[in-house]
């Protein structure tokens, strides 16, 4: 069986990058991953801490898809292993969290995202799901 997931407020919503478990990374409170994810994309400080400060996760995303401001020059290269480091503190530092996803089993876990074919599964199903891989990682990582 495979688990699904896509919204915040589907079955196993709590998957979502934009559900409301915030995290502590770089000595900084951030609301959620897709804030710390989003904010992650700039060298411009004062541009993180507007996307830090985001009121939703929602606006987060859409400030961080914006490209007034550029993007730092190796986001290409380091955007997998930050969305891995905020995915893993995320489930370690909700420890209800940890307990869902460990009851997952070895179950695949996909992010059913429509309009999303490096993240998600996309519309087709033939993304790359590295959100859903990442959570698979991370799995193994907390069962230790």
């Amino acid at each position: 069986m495979t688990i699904f997931f896509y919204t915040k407020i589907d079955e196993y919503g709590e998957f979502s990058n934009f559900s409301k478990h915030g995290i502590e990374l770089d000595n900084v409170w951030w609301p959620s991953v897709e804030h710390y994810f989003q904010a992650q994309k700039f060298e411009n400080a004062d541009y993180r801490e507007k996307i830090r400060t985001a009121y939703t996760s929602k606006q987060a995303a859409e400030l961080g898809r914006s490209r007034s401001v550029p993007l730092r020059s190796d986001w290409e290269v380091v955007k997998d292993e930050i969305m891995y480091q905020a995915v893993l503190h995320k489930f370690k530092t909700h420890a209800s969290l940890a307990e869902l996803l460990l009851s997952t089993g070895k179950q695949d876990i996909v992010e059913n995202a429509p309009g999303d074919y490096y993240w998600g599964c996309g519309k087709d199903g033939s993304g790359l799901n590295k959100l859903g891989n990442i959570l698979v990682k991370v799995r193994a990582q907390i069962a230790i």
